[in-house]
């Protein structure tokens, strides 16, 4: 991607850093790219289901994004802005009260400390070290506990420092973040309420109304009753938060290791993240309606600056060994992964998690074929009254990618807090510009949940079918066509809290679909097409 530019370098980029690079030009490597990506939907039950005979909703999204990239000597930097917007959500004409999309998604500089490549460095003791630091992506392995997001349109980053070391064969990241929402002279304290709320929210009564301040709404709706796990009279239905959901981590230390022994890489996580401690409250009136959400609270009432956190730790190892090769019979690789949870979620609640996964993909050729089996623990109903939180969740990944292309779990609607039984067959076929895919899933509780009158959820959830057609029209042009549809269970609506009783569990549509279009376009601003030359 990146290339020299010496001769070629735009005016704009001579202008800007000539004053600073001027007399070490010749060496620096200078990288710009972009990417518009349009994704028009069709959503008929996507995330959660819809009532019978509910209208479809369609829209279309665009994330526009710069990149830049600067590597000279010892100094990696990179830059990376987008705009984030659905089609219509502005007027032609907008006031600065309708706010802004525009967004730094990375801005990072990579310094090299070590490189034994490298002979005017004289620090030998491992064969790499840098420092990475500011807002950046954070991608290990598949991307199934910590991944970029990048299906959502705004992506995931994180504001933190990065120290990474590679030494025989051997990767190992040590990461830190830590998360504030002011500088303002005067704050004598460590200030909780995170910065990704949303301005408004609907009340008990269903009413839209602007966001109590410095209250952080409950993830799953309902009153602070039946969201308290420790109540004596819970709304087991009610969905598990997952991946931080309003309430962003305050801190995390994050720790991976990785190497490769021939065809099998070894990978192990340790991740800490930390939330600020709250109580239940709530704003508003009987008459008007409640807004219920968490207001953090001093960890010691004698003391109104000793803010406290809550630390949940999460850590496994991945396998990943293939056997064979395309040519012969065809290549195996399998994956196997466990990940463990404990400490205490962010409502305080002591964990007892676990996740494990089991898939092997057979290619021979252009085809592919991966069956798996992914299991994410539940809580059951007598762990929740007595203050117990067994229910994975998959951190800061990319549930898109592996729980169903509908986002039923482990997304922004929610997740049953019985956990997931996934059993699925993953379909591919695989040429050089075309690409064809069919995922299907069968999902199940993996602990039993109770609805609100105490008899017991049924554990089988439903089906998935997910179909994808990807071209490739050129170099820097990808078009994306998805429809998925799912045959969900009565089950259903009780796992993501959306049922009370079997009348209002009967109103709901049981076959939801959903389709889109996705157009991609990554231009390389500094490619030039090679040009045969007549001999």
């Amino acid at each position: 991607m990146y290339k020299n530019v010496r001769y070629k370098l735009p005016v704009f980029a001579v202008f800007l850093l000539s004053g600073i690079f001027q007399s070490n030009i010749t060496k620096a490597q200078f990288s710009l790219s972009g990417q518009l990506r349009t994704r028009t939907e069709i959503r008929d039950g996507y995330g959660n289901l819809t009532l019978s005979g509910a209208k479809k909703a369609s829209f279309t999204s665009q994330r526009t994004r710069l990149n830049f990239g600067y590597k000279w000597d010892l100094l990696t930097f990179g830059v990376s802005v987008q705009d984030i917007r659905v089609w219509g959500a502005d007027a032609s004409t907008i006031s600065t009260a309708d706010g802004n999309r525009f967004m730094l998604h990375e801005g990072w500089a990579e310094l090299t400390l070590a490189n034994k490549a490298d002979t005017n460095i004289k620090f030998k003791l491992v064969d790499q070290l840098s420092l990475k630091i500011g807002r950046q992506e954070l991608i290990y392995d598949d991307s199934r506990l910590i991944g970029n997001l990048d299906w959502l349109q705004q992506a995931r980053q994180h504001d933190m420092a990065l120290l990474k070391v590679m030494h025989h064969g051997w990767q190992v990241d040590l990461g830190y973040a830590y998360n504030q929402n002011s500088d303002a002279a005067g704050v004598t304290n460590t200030n909780y309420v995170p910065g990704n709320l949303p301005a408004y929210v609907k009340n008990s009564s269903g009413t839209l109304v602007p966001l109590p301040a410095g209250l952080v709404p409950l993830a799953a709706g309902g009153s602070a009753a039946n969201n308290s796990s420790k109540t004596g009279n819970p709304v087991y239905s009610n969905p598990a938060g997952t991946n931080g959901a309003t309430q962003n981590y305050k801190s995390f230390t994050s720790l991976y290791i990785s190497k490769k022994f021939k065809q099998t890489k070894v990978s192990a996580l340790l991740f800490n993240d930390n939330f600020g401690k709250y109580k239940l409250d709530s704003a508003g009136s009987a008459a008007v309606g409640y807004v219920y959400g968490r207001r953090f609270v001093p960890s010691a009432p004698t003391d109104p600056y000793d803010y406290g956190t809550r630390s949940r730790y999460t850590y496994g190892l991945m396998l990943n060994p293939t056997f064979g090769n395309a040519s012969g019979f065809g290549k195996i690789a399998v994956q196997a992964a466990y990940y463990q949870q404990s400490g205490n979620d962010r409502d305080g609640n002591r964990m007892n998690a676990f996740h494990y996964s089991v898939a092997a993909t057979y290619q021979k050729g252009l085809f592919s074929i991966t069956p798996g089996y992914d299991v994410l623990s539940g809580t059951k109903p007598a762990d929740v009254i007595s203050g117990k939180n067994n229910s994975f969740d998959p951190l800061y990944g990319t549930p898109h990618k592996f729980w169903g292309y509908m986002d039923y779990f482990y997304a922004g609607t929610g997740s049953p807090k019985g956990g997931l039984n996934n059993p699925y067959v993953k379909l591919k076929y695989t040429a050089n510009t075309f690409a064809i895919g069919l995922d299907l899933h069968a999902f199940s509780l993996n602990q039993e949940m109770k609805k609100a009158d105490g008899t017991l959820v049924g554990k089988n959830l439903g089906k998935e079918a997910d179909l994808v057609l990807n071209y490739t029209m050129n170099k820097f042009t990808n078009i994306e066509l998805g429809y998925s549809m799912m045959k969900a269970t009565g089950n259903m609506p009780f796992a993501k809290g959306q049922a009370v009783n079997d009348v209002t569990a009967a109103t709901f549509d049981k076959t939801p679909k959903w389709a889109y279009l996705m157009l991609k376009f990554s231009p390389d601003f500094f490619y030039a097409k090679p040009v045969a030359i007549k001999q």
